[in-house]
């Protein structure tokens, strides 16, 4: 592994976590997290959509609009799919968000902030495409996951302590140093990941109170 030393730990941790999610997601077994494999039914695009109760925020064809007490749907506007969002204040108490919505996120984050890091520096949501299927949304995580990996071996000891050395948008990054920006991504993936993992769970026992 090659890139700023101090950042080694840091993306070792992001590769475990991407890794272990996208294994969660698509199968045929991800690590347990003592070293053994556990089976892994793939995702469906049934599950993918799941709306464990009411008035969830999910990813919603253009056509029907956004979901309830969402104001828009983001995402390529010229997209068939976009995620259900709201312009500020965000609803209180904030709406429970799909696995869909969850996934979609978290690949917008690692894009942009990739190419906000050692691309073009100016993807915007309108550029990112919002997935509608199951398999092509494992996709384009891992695709999002290769690309933030790339960024994160691009730049060299000094950009860590670099305020706003990622231009991001949508976040703290003007105001951080760049190590800040890659820790606070590994929490997104991690918390976003056992988020996604539960609700895989929930929808696997859906019927067992029933």
């Amino acid at each position: 592994m090659s890139g700023a030393p101090r950042l080694v730990p840091l993306i070792r941790q992001f590769d475990f976590a991407a890794a272990r999610l996208t294994g969660r997601l698509a199968g045929p077994v991800m690590d347990s997290g003592d070293g053994t494999d556990t089976r892994v039914v793939p995702l469906t695009d049934e599950e993918y959509l799941w709306e464990p109760v009411a008035d969830c925020w999910s990813v919603r064809l253009r056509t029907r609009g956004p979901g309830a007490r969402a104001t828009l749907l983001a995402g390529a506007p010229d997209g068939a799919w976009g995620r259900d969002a709201a312009t500020y204040p965000h609803p209180w108490p904030p709406p429970f968000t799909t696995l869909a919505w969850r996934l979609s996120h978290l690949t917008e984050m690692l894009t942009l902030r990739a190419d906000h890091t050692a691309g073009t520096r100016s993807l915007t949501r309108d550029d990112h495409p919002v997935t509608g299927d199951a398999d092509g949304a494992v996709a384009a995580f891992a695709k999002a996951a290769d690309a933030w990996r790339g960024a994160l071996l691009s730049v060299d000891e000094a950009a860590l302590d670099t305020v706003g050395y990622c231009t991001y948008p949508h976040g703290g990054d003007a105001e951080e140093p760049f190590v800040e920006i890659a820790w606070w991504v590994n929490q997104e993936v991690l918390h976003h990941g056992a988020e996604i993992a539960l609700l895989r769970d929930l929808y696997r026992d859906r019927r067992a109170g029933a």
